[in-house]
């Protein structure tokens, strides 16, 4: 039977609706990433420690841990609670700080001019706690806050009167894990600052080259020193070693010194340090798959052959995240967010991210791809993979849902942080004591001050996410997963397509 056009025209339309009925429902894919940038770095001001500005924009926030470190006679007012919980935790707290840096010092130029300074006012509220962390010679304190006290209470930070404990670690203990970071964080911040402010910048430097060569003298992970064991795991416990954090501080002083002396330690010690080890993984506790693509800069603009097992490691590790590539062996939801086992998997869709971004620019600007096999990786294929997964985070996967708190209309309500949860010190400012917090926890009542910003720890490996105080693993926002975030955004800011 033939059809008249009309009839062809109504047959097709009935196919496509058929058709549009059988996808998943993902919310329409425009994304504002200059409003999602400007969240992302607004939340660490949620975060802050201290005695807050004048400017302080999140209002509901009030000034915290004022009398921090007086018990060891050093000023360690300022710096990030790292979560959810009123600690601060040195070593994902210098991480956060190396990527906040990384993110201004690789695409500062994309974000527009007020954000990037909110952004360097971010990385110095942490620079500047870092400093006094190593103000004292041969020593270096770790962290403030006994964590197990802390965490069994639900107390505003303004309110905490649990032991604000100040975990030290002396020379010749080792703590090659935390000083190694604060070195890279130190080193990555000097280069976000050397434009604008050049005398903070050569401080952040020549205190970063101190604190490498405490880190590599006395060799060792800091969880492994009997006196803090119990305070910092299984928190922020060094898992995986402290060999990679020596080659990132190394590379990080390279990149901000050009002193040919870390260049030598980068190419003398990758094999004893562990470079070609554990390539997949970028975090707070493991440092190798962004130790591959940094170093890697130096193999694509200098031509530096002897660093090439680094650029190999980083290649094999951008053909894992290609569903396409028979290298890829990293898995995803059915809704196609990264996802790796254990808790708060946005930590790794957001490094992943991030690296998958730096290594398209430093491919596009040397005019290489890389060789996956069946597949050339092409810089336009791994920002592919790369906006994926901040669309996902932003609303495109089957919940429809906002991960990051205050973007678009449908985002957490119920995230697992003790000064969001409880009413602010602005609208009640009577103390509210340890346990009397648990009837605002357990509430069904919206969290009362929004978080804005704050990325969650997100959905599960069938991207179920319990939008639950309770589920911490979900719902709890980290500083370390927004820090690599910033830079992300930052790039589609400026390539939004």
């Amino acid at each position: 039977m033939k059809l008249s056009s009309s009839q062809f025209h109504q047959f097709l339309c009935a196919i496509i609706l058929i058709l549009l009925e059988l996808l998943p429902v993902y919310k329409a894919s425009y994304h504002d990433y200059s409003d999602a940038l400007s969240k992302c770095i607004l939340f660490f001001e949620g975060q802050r420690s201290g005695f807050l500005p004048e400017d302080q924009r999140m209002s509901w926030r009030g000034n915290s841990g004022l009398s921090d470190g007086w018990m060891v006679n050093a000023d360690l007012t300022g710096g990030y609670y790292d979560a959810g919980d009123n600690v601060k935790f040195g070593f994902p707290m210098a991480f956060t700080t190396t990527m906040l840096a990384w993110s201004v010092v690789e695409f500062g130029n994309y974000m527009p001019p007020a954000e990037l300074r909110n952004a360097l006012v971010a990385i110095r509220w942490s620079t500047d706690y870092l400093l006094e962390t190593v103000s004292q010679p041969n020593r270096i304190f770790v962290q403030v806050g006994d964590p197990i006290l802390d965490h069994n209470c639900w107390e505003r930070p303004e309110d905490m009167d649990t032991a604000r404990t100040v975990y030290t670690v002396d020379s010749p203990n080792p703590a090659s894990d935390v000083a190694g970071e604060t070195a890279a964080a130190l080193a990555a911040s000097s280069l976000a600052f050397r434009s604008f402010d050049p005398v903070y910048a050569e401080t952040l430097l020549r205190t970063a080259i101190r604190v490498f060569d405490f880190a590599d003298s006395y060799r060792g992970a800091y969880s492994d020193n009997a006196n803090i064991r119990d305070g910092v795991c299984p928190f922020y416990c060094d898992f995986d070693g402290y060999q990679d954090e020596l080659l990132w501080g190394a590379a990080w002083l390279r990149r901000a010194s050009q002193d040919d002396s870390y260049l030598n330690y980068i190419q003398n010690n990758g094999k004893t340090l562990g470079a070609d080890d554990n390539i997949n993984e970028f975090g707070w506790d493991n440092k190798h798959a962004g130790l591959n693509v940094l170093v890697s800069k130096e193999v694509m603009d200098g031509n530096m052959y002897s660093l090439q097992s680094y650029k190999a490691s980083a290649d094999s590790f951008m053909c894992t995240l290609i569903p396409e590539s028979s290298y890829s062996h990293i898995e995803y939801t059915p809704g196609g967010l990264i996802y790796k086992p254990g808790g708060s998997n946005l930590q790794h869709a957001t490094t992943i991210t991030f690296l998958l971004l730096v290594y398209a620019n430093y491919l596009e600007k040397s005019g290489q791809t890389v060789n996956c096999g069946s597949i050339s990786a092409s810089p336009a294929l791994l920002r592919g993979v790369a906006k994926r997964q901040v669309d996902y985070i932003l609303g495109d996967n089957p919940k429809g849902m906002s991960y990051m708190v205050g973007y678009s209309d449908y985002f957490p309500q119920y995230i697992h942080h003790r000064g969001s949860s409880l009413p602010s010190i602005k609208d009640h400012p009577q103390f509210i004591a340890c346990t009397e917090g648990s009837v605002y926890f357990n509430s069904s009542t919206p969290n009362p001050n929004v978080l804005v910003g704050a990325v969650v720890g997100g959905p599960g490996e069938d991207d179920v996410y319990d939008d639950n105080r309770a589920e911490f693993r979900q719902s709890e926002p980290t500083t370390y997963i927004n820090a690599p975030f910033v830079g992300a955004l930052a790039y589609f800011v400026a390539n939004p397509s």
